[in-house]
């Protein structure tokens, strides 16, 4: 089954040139099915780019999706159109009220901030606690994930001396588990970022398993079972360009930068990368989203109550 999209967003014809497979509200509404509704809370600056590339990954596998695009109702974008937010985006505050099988928080770029500098921070508070009566599964990413983490853990992120920029190599240290289905030993992930979470703080919170890691950046994903989360803090996500064009956005700006490390043929920017990824992207959100189908209530509106399959009695609550 495909996901289903608007026929006017940007994401559309990227993706239908791309074979992957999408449908239109028409073509969904003459399928007698329950779609995953999976929302996408976009804190990116480059909205159409993250929304195509999350919509890429949740979109390869054969059940049917909707996915709702959101965004922090205070918060304004200064790089996506208005006519494109009006569009295609609700705010946060307009969806609080519905239940979803699943969600993405996405990273942002304000790592050199504390927490509760960030200007939408109280509403994001509110978003992760919502997570835990209206949502089944959540994937915060990057920052995403960092915020969660800190928000019902207390763990802090932590600034790195440079950043952590290119293709590094990791280790699938879980291979039971069902999100890692089908992942190698050994793989590499694009990382991009000026921060961290620090694994012997993880390790602390008997609640949290580090699934995927690295000997070189650390910690990469996260499941924390007890908030039904997985925290990832690197990008399967990303286009086979996104580190090249992140690079040439800082050269041209005079902004200091490495060469993304294990990038580039002979790490020479004149070359063109190739991505190396992109199989263990598709195969992490599509057994994320197996594994939503698997477990979440056919009943929407149960969801995060106790009339759940997975509400927590007082039993299991003795047990824990």
């Amino acid at each position: 089954m495909p996901i289903k999209l608007p026929s006017t967003l940007p994401a559309y014809d990227i993706l239908q040139k791309e074979g992957v497979m999408v449908m239109s509200d028409a073509q969904a509404a003459r399928q007698d099915i329950r779609p995953l509704q999976i929302g996408l809370l976009n804190l990116m600056p480059r909205k159409i780019q993250t929304e195509t590339q999350f919509a890429r990954l949740i979109g390869a596998t054969p059940l049917q999706i909707e996915l709702t695009l959101i965004k922090m109702s205070e918060h304004q974008s200064r790089n996506t159109s208005a006519e494109h937010m009006d569009s295609f985006y609700q705010t946060f505050q307009d969806v609080k009220h519905r239940k979803f099988d699943g969600l993405i928080i996405t990273g942002a770029p304000i790592e050199h901030l504390p927490f509760h500098d960030v200007t939408y921070w109280t509403e994001m508070t509110e978003v992760m606690d919502w997570t835990q009566t209206n949502v089944h599964s959540t994937f915060g990413v990057c920052w995403g994930g960092m915020a969660m983490m800190n928000h019902f853990h207390g763990i802090d992120k932590h600034m790195l001396d440079h950043k952590a920029f290119g293709c590094f190599r990791h280790r699938n240290l879980a291979h039971a588990s069902p999100y890692l289905r089908g992942f190698s030993d050994d793989f590499v992930i694009p990382v991009s970022r000026w921060t961290e979470m620090r694994q012997a703080e993880i390790d602390r919170v008997d609640a949290m398993v580090t699934l995927l890691g690295s000997d070189e950046v650390g910690p990469c994903l996260v499941e924390d079972a007890a908030h039904r989360a997985l925290y990832i803090f690197n990008h399967f996500e990303y286009d086979s360009d996104t580190l090249k064009l992140e690079y040439d956005r800082d050269i041209a700006d005079g902004t200091p930068i490495n060469v993304p490390m294990n990038y580039y043929h002979d790490n020479d920017p004149a070359q063109a990368p190739d991505n190396r990824w992109r199989s263990h992207g598709h195969l992490l959100y599509g057994n994320w989203i197996n594994q939503i189908y698997q477990t979440t209530d056919f009943d929407l509106s149960v969801i995060g109550t106790n009339k759940s399959r997975h509400a927590v009695t007082k039993v299991d609550a003795d047990i824990g």
